[in-house]
């Protein structure tokens, strides 16, 4: 398993405890991060729509807007 892999998945796990307060499940951490982040309330994102925001501020992924 790569370094990468195992840091991804210490962090997971570690967050999983940290949330629960129990073990994680005997998963990789791509899909213990999936199933913490499915698990989390939807957001708004107030900041991108703020006034105080200048459009050459913000970075878009490539592709986007």
């Amino acid at each position: 398993m790569s370094s990468r892999k195992q840091r991804v998945e210490a962090e997971a796990a570690a967050l999983w405890r940290e949330l629960y307060h129990e073990a994680p499940p005997d998963l990789d951490g791509g899909d213990m991060l999936e199933i913490l982040l499915a698990r989390l309330p939807p957001t708004s994102y107030d900041r991108l729509s703020s006034p105080h925001l200048r459009r050459a501020g913000i970075s878009w992924p490539k592709g986007g807007r």
